[in-house]
Parts: C-alpha cells; sequence; structure tokens
C-alpha cells in the first residue's frame, strides 16, 4: 500500500496528513488488541503497510512463492501501519534494521525461518488451508483465546512477577467458562470437545 501523493500533495497540512495516518494506523493496532484470533492469508506480496497490516495479526499464513519486503527504503519513508514495533518484537533489533535498511524481498520460506509467518501453506487450494485452520480457532475455547491473546500481548512489555498475577486471573476466570467443562468433560470420556465459545 503505497500512499505518497495523498499525504505529500495537495492542499492538506502537515498536520492533516499526520492525522489521517494516525487514523489508518488504527487498522493495525485494531488487529492486534482486539480481544479476538486475527488471521492473516497471505497469498501475494507484503509490502510497506501491508506487511504493517499482516504482522499486526496473531496468526500469519503465506503462500509459497510469495514475497514479503518493508520497501520503505525504496522510496524514502520510515515505517508505517507499526512495522517497526512488529518486526523489532519478531527479529530483533538488528534484523529488523537491516530488513528496513536494505529493502530485500523476503521469500515464503524465509519468512517462516525468520518468524514472519507461521506456517507456509501450498499455493494450491492455500486459501481452503487458511479457512480450515480459522475454522479450527473459531470452534475453539473463544473466551480463553481472548485472555491468551492479551495475556501473550502484555507480556511483551511487563516483568515476571506482574505476568504471573495476570495469569492467576485469567486461568481462573477462563475454569469458569462452559468451554472448560466440556473441555475437562470431553478429555474424560476421550472425545473431541464440541465448544461453544463461552
Amino acid at each position: 500500500m503505497h500512499q505518497g501523493s495523498e499525504f505529500t500533495s495537495g492542499d492538506a497540512t502537515y498536520e492533516d496528513a499526520v492525522d489521517l495516518l494516525r487514523r489508518r494506523h488504527e487498522f493495525s493496532w485494531l488487529l492486534h488488541s482486539i480481544p479476538k484470533v486475527t488471521v492473516a492469508a497471505v497469498n501475494g506480496p507484503a509490502a510497506g503497510a501491508g506487511l504493517g497490516l499482516a504482522l499486526s495479526c496473531d496468526l500469519r499464513f503465506q503462500a509459497e512463492g510469495t514475497r514479503m519486503v518493508t520497501a520503505y527504503a525504496n522510496i524514502g519513508y520510515g515505517g508505517d501501519y507499526g512495522t517497526t514495533w512488529q518486526l523489532t518484537r519478531l527479529v530483533g533489533p538488528a534484523k529488523a534494521k537491516e530488513l528496513f535498511f536494505l529493502s530485500e524481498p523476503i521469500d515464503a520460506q524465509r519468512a517462516e525461518e525468520l518468524g514472519l509467518v507461521n506456517r507456509v501453506l501450498p499455493q494450491e487450494g492455500f486459501m481452503e488451508h487458511v479457512r480450515e485452520l480459522a475454522a479450527r480457532i473459531a470452534h475453539g475455547p473463544l473466551v480463553s483465546y481472548r485472555y491468551m491473546k492479551g495475556n501473550i500481548n502484555t507480556a511483551v512489555t511487563t516483568d515476571f512477577r506482574s505476568m504471573l498475577d495476570r495469569e492467576a486471573e485469567t486461568h481462573l476466570r477462563c475454569g469458569r467458562t462452559e468451554d472448560f467443562k466440556e473441555g475437562v468433560a470431553a478429555f474424560m470420556e476421550k472425545r473431541k470437545p464440541a465448544f461453544r465459545g463461552r
């Protein structure tokens, strides 16, 4: 996604352009923070803002033969849609700088090795594979997923003691759900649980 001209030309002031981009950044924040599992299906080039949106999702699946690239150095931009925050946390500061400064395309296998995507899936039937994985999540213990996601997001910026305290609360909250009771019953009866998301 390239926003060059709409931010740098016309009658809009610099401040107006900043406000517009901040509003657009809300998409990345929503994908990262919403208490639902978000899934990116990367079935084509993910560059610049598109990369930022994909990295903001909880799970990222990429089709064989596709590429990712930061692309900002190629056009003289500095990074948006959360790319600097996400890449630094996913690959560390040194590798993130390399990906930004050199702006070299990353094939799907390399993206998986770096931890940018969870899985590389075959190009043929790619969306069917992604839908199957998403369906597994959609039929899982949704309240538990909410707290798992919140805990993992919090763990990036908090200390161990605070995380243990949070886990005590969220773990026991999940233990009060119907899905917990169903999960225990299914385990005892040696069957697949039928979660209902509550």
